[in-house]
Order: C-alpha cells, then sequence, then structure tokens
C-alpha cells in the first residue's frame, strides 16, 4: 500500500478540527483558525493489530492513555496546507512503524585493525614520554 492510498484510507478515521494556531501571520492569527487538531483513535482504526502495537507501545507523547494519536498542524498560514501536513505526518508515523528494522550482526575487529590500533597506541605513547622531563 503505497502514501496515497494509505491517506485516503485514513481520512475516513481521522478527526479534524480546526484551531486558531499560533506563529506568523499578523492580526490575521487572532480571526481565522488555520490550525489543525488531528485526532486518530489507533485502537479503532483499521490498521493491522501488530502495527496498532508498535504505534501505541511507542514512547509517542502525542499519543495519550486512551490511544488517540493528536498532531496539531499549525507550520503554515493556510487551513489547506496543514491539513495536508497533518495527514503527511500521521501517514509518516505509520509507515515508520510499519518497517521490519533489521536485527544488527555483532562482528569483531580483524587481526589488521588490531595490529594498527596497537601500533597507533604505540606511537602516542612514545609522543608523551618524549615530552616528560628529562632527569639526570
Amino acid at each position: 500500500m503505497n502514501k496515497e492510498q494509505l491517506s485516503a484510507l485514513l481520512k475516513e478515521e481521522v478527526q479534524i478540527s480546526a484551531i486558531r494556531s499560533s506563529g506568523p501571520g499578523g492580526q490575521n492569527v487572532n480571526k481565522v483558525s488555520t490550525g489543525i487538531h488531528l485526532r486518530f483513535d489507533i485502537k479503532k482504526s483499521s490498521l493491522p493489530t501488530l502495527l496498532k502495537q508498535k504505534i501505541f507501545n511507542s514512547l509517542d507523547k502525542r499519543i495519550n492513555k486512551e490511544g488517540i494519536l493528536v498532531i496539531k498542524a499549525q507550520r503554515y498560514r493556510t487551513k489547506e496546507k496543514n491539513h495536508k501536513d497533518a495527514i503527511l505526518r500521521l501517514v509518516d508515523l505509520i509507515y515508520f512503524h510499519s518497517r521490519v528494522h533489521a536485527v544488527r550482526q555483532p562482528t569483531k575487529p580483524s587481526f589488521r585493525q588490531k595490529q594498527k590500533r596497537l601500533h597507533n597506541k604505540s606511537k602516542i605513547s612514545e609522543k608523551k614520554i618524549g615530552r616528560s622531563k628529562v632527569v639526570f
């Protein structure tokens, strides 16, 4: 599923309300509600159960105890741009948690790397010994 299909699917499951945003806009900021509050109920969504658990268990401060994700978009001066921004941020969050992270394979340094490290240590040690006071 690509991002456009996911955003179209999610538009039906989100609650969007307009708020007065802070930031640029002069007096217009006090009169027009251009900010967007996007509320997405993770538990009631049509996402797979494993993905719901991943998102809910993430330490994202935008998710409350009831499992509702709240995204506040007020980056732009128009309501339409903030609406698109909020949807894209939700889609990006879902894509981030849907990825399968590769498990790191532990490796060991090669023999040549060990030799080079020890050689550099001895050179630095000699340099520091050369800086010390000469005792007669």
